[in-house]
């Protein structure tokens, strides 16, 4: 068929289509009829027929060109809005990834498989009934509460930096914007992001008790990836079909088709956990931010300790600055009067050799116990040891696969690579030197759990809480690998049948657990000279998130006549980072990282981007990175952007594959946009030539997380 004897109308159809393919931009098909922009249709694409959404007609094509036919019309559904079009190819845009690539991972799995008739089968099933729910009824704002919900309210569409302790009741002021949304505009829907998946049932929990009541059971619905994909789909055509009043979702959420979306709110909104580290590298928070003034909505950030880049955002005008774009709201005290846990540093280097838990920390802990409270204990790091090694000849425990240790996990024998997941029984003897003495170097969570046991082995639980040995559990990644083991465990800490709590980051950040009245940082001094930039204000909001944990009864504190505590074990205590934790004072942290990136042209006064490439050999992925850079020494926006030589990420060999980065960085985001969007297409050449042999893969990351 030629183009002559082709009728209808040309629409331009988002497709995903493969990344290596260098298509940006929608494909163009034919349909007899007109198809509004946002209809999903099936569509051929190569041998299959894939899932598109129309991004609207086209143009006329070349003479010769043969279209493809769409192959149907998903009806039943509204078409996605242009909103949310806008989103997607924003999105696209910025971080440099195909339309149709963030388009089709906007949607759910499961809708990407239907076609028309088993859409049309799916949408006439009726919700299953939910069974009641017991109300939750509004609690009365404190003063800070109702002068941050007064400001909320009386304040225009934008974007609101809420800087609230731990423990000042940020989860109450977004239920009750939430409440005064809803109640204002019968249609209206919000959005609340938390940044990682464990945080979203008890969120979802407190949300379903206030709102089910009013709105019905299906008024609040989740999105994460630990949804089914049948659970997915259901809330997805929940929202889109603007049944379900409130969305709770991870950094997924933030494509969800929301056609009234009025209110977004991002919790925690420093973790980095809201940045996608696979696929299309997008920041669900910045986002957020964007999607909210295309729509109109009020923007919610919420922290105890802010991204710097949100901080600098939001800092109120002075001579000579018109201040930040963003409005900084502040809730600085505990509900109840409660008073903030007291820092108390350890200095490491006055403790006998070879300490791991001082003395003092022990006693600390084992008094708690007895007086029935619960205490807390961090270690970034699980599993039983970092490392095995043989103290004859020096073998380590490395990963065949990978520049890096495999890890000692002693509850199943394993050796165990974390980045590649290569696991081996522990050998009966250094495979080198046949040595049977190979020992286990360093701590992990399983070990610190394990010699905790051993110190608190003579310390009994009062009588009245049912006396008894300490109770010692532990959260990471290993204890929750099976589904619905973290709920369970987490259940058990917030009855009170846990003493003493180890585990990783997983357990430092939005856990309202009302017992535990002593926090612990057992290692935290590797983040204070690390190379990344970003790292002491990571460790920061780490500690300070962690410590926020202790004391968040102040009724039941007070009735035990005890006070809440954190405890910082390090070898370089009288570093500037913990003089700031020690007074809770993060504007003063903040205002010192931000003078040192300010000298030193770090974000948030530059905006940066890696090139990063994989392949067989590092010479290999350095030589494609150096030519990358070569080919736009031509641009007029070269300049403009400083390139620096490619080196190897920190962990440089994965599964049997060399990785090596290239920074890029620029005073001006303009500059670096028009640069990256315009070394696309010679990146792909690129990788055709003879400077791709060997390449594997190649991407960029916009504003990247970690370098």
């Amino acid at each position: 068929m030629n183009e002559a004897s082709q009728t209808g109308v040309r629409v331009r159809v988002a497709v995903q289509t493969p990344a290596h393919s260098g298509i940006s931009e929608p494909l163009t098909y034919i349909t007899p009829s007109p198809v509004p922009a946002g209809a999903l249709v099936r569509v051929p694409l190569g041998q299959r027929e894939v899932l598109g959404v129309v991004w609207g007609e086209a143009g006329g094509e070349p003479a010769g060109t043969t279209l493809r036919a769409v192959a149907a019309v998903l009806e039943g559904l509204p078409p996605l809005s242009a909103g949310w079009r806008d989103l997607v190819e924003f999105a696209a845009r910025y971080y440099q990834r195909a339309i149709g690539e963030v388009a089709l991972a906007g949607l759910p799995p499961q809708l990407r498989e239907l076609g028309a008739d088993q859409l049309a089968r799916r949408l006439a099933r009726q919700p299953k009934a939910a069974a009641p729910v017991e109300g939750d009824a509004p609690r009365p704002p404190t003063a800070e509460q109702a002068a941050v919900l007064a400001e909320l309210r009386a304040g225009d569409a934008g974007v609101f930096l809420l800087h609230g302790s731990t423990g000042s009741g940020k989860t109450e002021v977004y239920l009750q914007a939430v409440a005064e949304l809803l109640e204002a505009d019968p249609e209206a829907q919000a959005l609340v992001m938390v940044p990682e998946i464990n945080l979203t049932p008890q969120l979802e929990a407190r949300f379903v008790a206030r709102f089910a009541p009013i709105y019905g059971p299906g008024a609040v619905v989740s999105m994460h990836s630990g949804m089914t994909n049948p659970q997915r789909l259901a809330s997805w055509l929940a929202a889109h079909l603007g049944r379900a009043r409130i969305v709770l979702g991870t950094r997924m959420a933030i494509f969800a088709s929301l056609p009234r979306l009025a209110l977004l709110v991002v919790d925690e909104e420093h973790d980095p956990s809201y940045k996608q580290q696979e696929g299309a590298r997008y920041s669900a928070r910045d986002l957020a931010v964007w999607r909210g003034r295309r729509e109109g909505a009020r923007v919610l950030l919420g922290s105890a300790t802010p991204s710097l880049e949100s901080w600098w955002g939001s800092r109120p005008p002075s001579d000579g600055d018109a201040g930040g774009r963003y409005r900084r709201l502040s809730m600085p005290s505990r509900v109840g009067a409660g008073d903030l846990p007291t820092v108390r540093l350890v200095d490491m280097t006055l403790q006998p050799p070879r300490t791991r838990l001082s003395a003092a920390l022990v006693d600390a802990i084992a008094q708690r116990v007895a007086r029935g409270e619960q205490s807390m204990l961090l270690l970034n790091r699980r599993g039983y040891a970092p490392v095995l090694a043989c103290g004859d000849c020096g073998w380590k425990s490395e990963c065949p696969h990978c520049s890096a240790y495999r890890v000692f996990h002693k509850i199943d024998r394993s050796l165990r690579c974390h980045h590649c997941g290569f696991a081996e029984r522990v050998p009966r003897a250094c495979p080198a030197c046949g040595n049977l003495d190979i020992a286990p170097v360093g701590r992990g969570t399983e070990r610190l759990e394990e010699e905790l046991a051993e110190l608190l082995a003579g310390v009994q639980r009062p009588e009245g809480d049912g006396g008894g040995p300490v109770r010692i559990a532990r959260i990471d990644a290993d204890s929750t690998r099976h589904e619905g083991a973290l709920a369970q465990q987490l259940a058990q800490v917030h009855d009170g049948a846990v003493d003493v709590l180890v585990g990783t980051q997983m357990i430092a950040k939005g856990h309202d657990f009302r017992r535990i009245t002593l926090v612990a940082a057992i290692n935290p001094d590797g983040a204070l000279f690390s190379s990344d930039f970003r790292a002491p204000e990571r460790l920061f909001s780490l500690l300070m998130q962690s410590g926020g944990r202790a004391g968040r009864d102040s009724a039941w504190l007070a009735a035990q006549g005890s006070r809440a505590e954190m405890w910082i074990q390090s070898f370089h205590p009288q570093h500037p980072l913990f003089a700031a934790l020690r007074r809770h004072d993060y504007a003063a942290f903040a205002e010192q990282q931000l003078e040192e990136r300010r000298a030193a042209s770090l974000p948030p006064f530059a905006y940066q981007a890696l090139l990063r490439a994989d392949a067989r050999t590092q010479e290999a992925a350095q030589a494609f990175l150096t030519a990358a850079s070569s080919a736009v020494d031509d641009l007029p926006e070269a300049t403009a952007v400083q390139r620096y030589p490619a080196v190897p990420l920190a962990i440089q060999r994965v599964a049997n594959v060399e990785r090596a980065q290239m920074l890029v960085e620029s005073e001006s985001r303009v500059a670096l946009q028009r640069l990256l969007a315009q070394w696309h297409p010679r990146l792909h050449a690129l990788r055709r030539g003879p400077e791709g042999q060997g390449i594997i893969r190649w991407l960029i990351d916009v504003d990247p997380q970690a370098i």
